[in-house]
Parts: C-alpha cells; sequence; structure tokens
C-alpha cells in the first residue's frame, strides 16, 4: 500500500493516505509562530501499523522546517515527543514546556 502524509492548510490538518484514501488526520491551529496540534486520530482499524507516528513524524518536521514552535495539546503527540525528546522537545517553547509536565 502507498502511504502518504500531506497538510491540507484549508481543513487545518496533516492527513495520512493509504492508496489515495484518507485513513488518519492530526487537527491543528496556527497562532504567530506557534502551531497548536489539538487532535490526532487514525482509522480504528489500521491501528498498531505505525501510521499515527509517521503522520506525527511528518508534522513535526514540517513545523521545523517552517520554523514554528509546537504546543502539544494532543496527548498522543505530546507522548510522541516525549518518547523522542532528543529528536523534539526542542520544538517545544523552553516557556512553555512546564504546561507538558517538562522542565524548562
Amino acid at each position: 500500500m502507498a502511504v502518504e502524509v500531506h497538510d491540507d492548510p484549508g481543513r487545518r490538518r496533516y492527513e495520512i493516505s493509504e492508496d489515495g484514501a484518507v485513513v488518519g488526520f492530526a487537527d491543528y491551529r496556527v497562532t504567530d509562530a506557534v502551531i497548536d496540534f489539538i487532535h490526532t486520530e487514525v482509522d480504528p482499524d489500521r491501528a498498531g501499523r505505525g501510521l499515527a507516528g509517521q503522520l506525527v513524524a511528518y508534522a513535526l518536521d514540517d513545523a521545523r522546517r517552517r520554523g514554528l514552535g509546537v504546543l502539544p495539546w494532543c496527548p498522543y503527540v505530546r507522548n510522541y515527543i516525549d518518547a523522542r525528546a532528543g529528536d523534539y522537545l526542542d520544538l517545544v517553547p523552553p516557556d512553555r514546556r512546564a504546561e507538558f509536565g517538562w522542565p524548562g
């Protein structure tokens, strides 16, 4: 199956597709120089295949490319960053990290 991830700015979400069908998304809101990740969801029939991880990695890498700070209000995104702090914690502004349980 061909997997593709892309940003859909009109819908304010990143989407992951398999063979052209959207199977998951990560909703966001951009304000100033920060992207707030609000909710992530993948079709339950496709659980356990790593799709949510691919989606969130793409979204975080895109935030970095765009020079945006990240506020992970979505528990999945927060847990993803927590598990890969060496790669992604720097995206969370130091003065906001305590809101998510991380030291500044």
